[in-house]
């Protein structure tokens, strides 16, 4: 046990392996540091949350001074910690570090992907709470339900969560040195943002490792953990999900197309199934709001994709619709912003975003080109309908800029995106 732990931190070496530096993500982590709140990390599976606490860690040890011996990495996706099931091997393993190391003062501990050791967290609130060892406790999982009401039952208010995304097309022009224009960006919306995407060099290999990665969701972070046994109405459900990123449907409506093509369902199957496929990240939906009555209207939705990749490399449809993958990448671009994304509704016209966070507000239109009058009558004038002063924009893949109208601006996507 000794010996896999020597291996797998920092005590003696370097820390490597924490790839592209996300600034961001740093700097929100470093705004919380040094009290006793669990940081909670939470994404999809290879979006990139163990580099971003190995990342910490070198920060903690290069720019704060950090006794690299004060420093714990125990990562559950490595087999070399297999041997760690429950919440006592847990315990032991600490211990063990601590007798061996004899690290002075606060102990920064960092669990990776725990949701794979049973009863964590009884361990993470004992820690959290010790007077006579000071722990800051960081911790990363690949399904929400890592913040599931034992855990808010067990911390009570002692945790603070961040959501990890893939790569923004930000980052994808900075990981692959390119210049922020339009080609790189309709290469981004091709590629999308899981980093060892942009490490395989040709389009097979690309498709091969998307494939294992969507099975390596769906049986380890929805079937095993739910216990499902219909997994190949759930395998259907899934490909329902990536065919039709963008457009609104509800649960009566999937319940129906899936019950014509042979499989036996019910609502309250599918509606389970989507919030296990929810939890796992893969997915994220976006309630429709009435601008006009104040409210959230019950019925249908959208969802988006995590990552564009699973379009790109699983549709079976043989329509790109760009437009789709567009709208798809401005919803993940609000969500990396922190913002709550809604679906909007105004005498009868849609609003493809409502984007709300600290007070601020944005309404969003995104359209592939304004290739015409009646295209941009539509974009604008659904905009001016709404008559608050917050910030209305219009996103396309237009060459040019085509300024304001009325108070309305016209942004290039990988402008906004940049």
């Amino acid at each position: 046990m000794l010996e896999i732990l020597e291996r797998n931190n920092f005590w003696a070496d370097e820390v490597v392996g924490f790839g592209y530096l996300r600034v961001e993500y740093l700097s929100r982590l470093e705004n919380y540091l040094n009290n006793n709140l669990v940081k909670v990390l939470l994404g999809q599976r290879r979006v990139g949350k163990s580099y971003i606490l190995r990342m910490l860690i070198n920060y903690l040890i290069s720019k704060k001074g950090v006794n690299p011996h004060n420093i714990l990495y125990i990562n559950m996706d490595l087999h070399d910690f297999n041997y760690i099931k429950d919440s006592q091997s847990l315990i032991n393993t600490i211990e063990l570090y601590k007798s061996n190391l004899r690290p002075k003062g606060k102990i920064y501990l960092f669990l990776d992907e725990i949701q794979e050791i049973k009863g964590w967290e009884k361990v993470i609130n004992s820690l959290s709470q010790q007077y006579k060892d000071q722990y800051e406790i960081f911790i990363t999982g690949s399904n929400a339900n890592v913040l599931s009401s034992d855990l808010a039952t067990y911390l009570s208010g002692r945790y603070v969560s961040f959501e990890v995304f893939p790569f923004g097309y930000g980052e994808y022009c900075g990981i692959k040195n390119l210049e922020k224009n339009k080609i790189s960006f309709l290469d981004y919306l091709k590629n999308g943002g899981i980093p060892e995407v942009y490490s395989l060099n040709n389009m097979e290999l690309q498709q091969n490792y998307i494939v294992s990665l969507k099975d390596s969701i769906i049986l380890r972070d929805i079937v095993q953990k739910n216990n499902i046994r219909d997994v190949i109405l759930l395998g259907k459900l899934v490909d329902f999900l990536v065919d039709s990123i963008g457009s609104s449907f509800s649960i009566n409506s999937v319940v129906k197309t899936l019950t014509n093509s042979g499989y036996k369902t019910n609502n309250e199957t599918i509606g389970t199934y989507l919030t296990f496929i929810k939890d796992a990240y893969f997915i994220h939906d976006s309630n429709r709001y009435d601008l006009q009555g104040k409210r959230i209207l019950k019925g249908e939705k959208k969802y988006y994709l995590n990552d564009l990749a699973f379009k790109y490399f699983l549709s079976s449809s043989f329509d790109f619709s760009i437009g789709r993958y567009l709208e798809n990448i401005i919803y993940m671009e609000l969500r990396r912003q922190q913002y709550k994304v809604y679906i909007g509704k105004i005498n009868g016209k849609e609003i493809d975003f409502i984007a709300e966070k600290n007070g601020d507000k944005k309404y969003i239109q995104v359209t592939y080109l304004l290739s015409n009058e009646t295209v941009i009558n539509r974009e604008f004038g659904n905009l001016e309908l709404i008559k608050d002063n917050y910030k209305k924009l219009v996103i396309s893949l237009d060459d040019i800029n085509m300024g304001n109208r009325e108070g309305i601006k016209h942004i290039n996507a990988w402008t906004f995106c940049k």
